[in-house]
């Protein structure tokens, strides 16, 4: 589930330990690449593979790729007999063709859409399929105008630092059907979403949102970790529990001849 762009630092204990919702919720969108015995299937942004796994368990000849090197590291380690390397989305260059290409949690961190569609084209098949699943349109952006809100607070110019790439349904159809694709699904829609604990806020930040903080000392990133907290509270904590306002984009499409 990892990025092109950005600076921000996985760790891949933390990711497995306390963000691991985000590979257990990528299973309504495996129900929809239905992946078959035999077929090819590459995941771009796979993390630790969990997902990945799933694809082969079904009998797909399943690739994984991530930039992250943690990321790899740790989906080698739990999943020793799947194909999994180090590449960037941008830039892949698949050996051979592929009948699906799967993407979860992964595609909001690659703010160029139009080079990675362009990879996907290039990795199917006449008649191939992608299916994808990422943060749409204002995806946690009540996090996100809460950590702008409390940086400006401290002095820090919150313009830029935000890395993420959130679509609506029109603005991503059309860089798909650029790209020779006809989408036959797309759907957006609101999914809260359980954080871990009573940190679970700093724990999001800690794990996701290191480039709002890449210039941020010790003592005032604590403070704005606090206001933030503090912002969200009314809204957003229920019964000991943090609930993030994730909203999703779903998509199918299918390569169409050129």
């Amino acid at each position: 589930m990892t990025h092109s762009t950005s600076n921000n630092q996985w760790q891949a204990d933390t990711y497995d330990d306390k963000l691991d919702f985000v590979s257990k919720m990528g299973g309504g969108i495996l129900s929809l690449l239905q992946p078959q015995p035999g077929e090819r299937v590459l995941d771009i942004g796979c993390g630790t593979a969990d997902l990945t796994a799933e694809i082969a368990a079904a009998g797909a000849e399943a690739v994984g790729i991530d930039l992250s090197p943690e990321m790899i590291a740790r989906g080698r380690d739990k999943h020793p007999h799947l194909s999994l390397s180090v590449e960037n989305a941008y830039t892949y260059q698949p050996d051979g063709h592929f009948d699906a290409v799967f993407s979860n949690a992964a595609l909001h961190w690659m703010k160029d859409a139009h080079a990675v569609a362009a990879t996907v084209a290039r990795a199917l098949r006449i008649g191939g399929r992608f299916v994808a699943e990422f943060g749409g349109y204002r995806n946690v952006a009540a996090l996100v105008e809460a950590t702008e809100a409390a940086l400006a607070t401290h002095g820090y110019d919150p313009q830029g630092r935000n890395p993420w790439y959130f679509p609506t349904v029109g603005q991503y159809a059309a860089v798909l059907e650029e790209q020779g694709f006809l989408v036959t699904l797309a759907q957006h829609f609101d999914r809260p979403t359980p954080l871990h604990g009573e940190s679970g806020v700093r724990d999001w930040l800690d794990m996701m949102a290191d480039d709002f903080f890449h210039d941020v000392n010790a003592e005032d990133k604590a403070a704005i970790y606090q206001m933030v907290e503090q912002r969200l509270r009314p809204e957003h904590y229920r019964q000991g529990q943090w609930i993030a306002d994730y909203r999703r984009l779903r998509v199918c499409a299918i390569k169409q001849a050129d």
